[in-house]
């Protein structure tokens, strides 16, 4: 198919999120739809819960109600996650709306890995954006924002500058 898979939120009801997931994931699999719905994912976050016993670390859904659903929406699509036991409906006024990357990327739901080839002090070239082509050296890398500082030589001096982990290159 020329279309790519899409997020798209499905509403349950509310405790029923586990449930409805491993329902889309069974239909999927028995009507053999793994090239239409590709990933059913519950967004959790890890929280620290101080009580009388000490600190409890225990997983929360990050959005009570809410399951995401990875697929090319076809109307086949839509009648099996529809049709799941606790769904009530998408997110969106009379079709579907599928998420923006920007939101996805906020959500936290997929995670979008880049293999470093690079450490500070190392000298790279910048590979797109205003400054594409400069040569600089690593200053400090930030994995946890996916950002690297690199200082590169502006008008005679050294100018600090934030990019993107993938929008650097070690020079060989």
């Amino acid at each position: 198919m020329a279309e790519n898979a899409m997020w798209y939120v499905a509403h349950t009801y509310s405790g029923y999120e586990n449930t409805v997931a491993s329902s889309i994931e069974k239909a999927v699999e028995n009507r053999n739809m793994r090239d239409l719905i590709h990933e059913v994912n519950i967004p959790m976050e890890t929280v620290t819960e101080l009580t009388e016993n000490g600190p409890k670390t225990v997983e929360r859904k990050t959005y009570p109600g809410y399951v995401l659903v990875k697929m090319i929406m076809t109307d086949e699509t839509w009648h099996l996650v529809r049709n799941v036991r606790g769904v009530t409906g998408f997110v969106g006024t009379d079709k579907p709306i599928p998420l923006t990357d920007a939101e996805v990327a906020a959500m936290g739901v997929e995670k979008k890995e880049v293999v470093v080839g690079y450490e500070v002090g190392d000298s790279v070239k910048i590979t797109e954006g205003a400054l594409e082509s400069f040569l600089g050296v690593v200053e400090e890398i930030d994995l946890e924002r996916s950002k690297v500082r690199v200082v590169v030589e502006m008008f005679g001096r050294e100018t600090p500058v934030e990019l993107e982990l993938d929008q650097v290159e070690p020079v060989e």
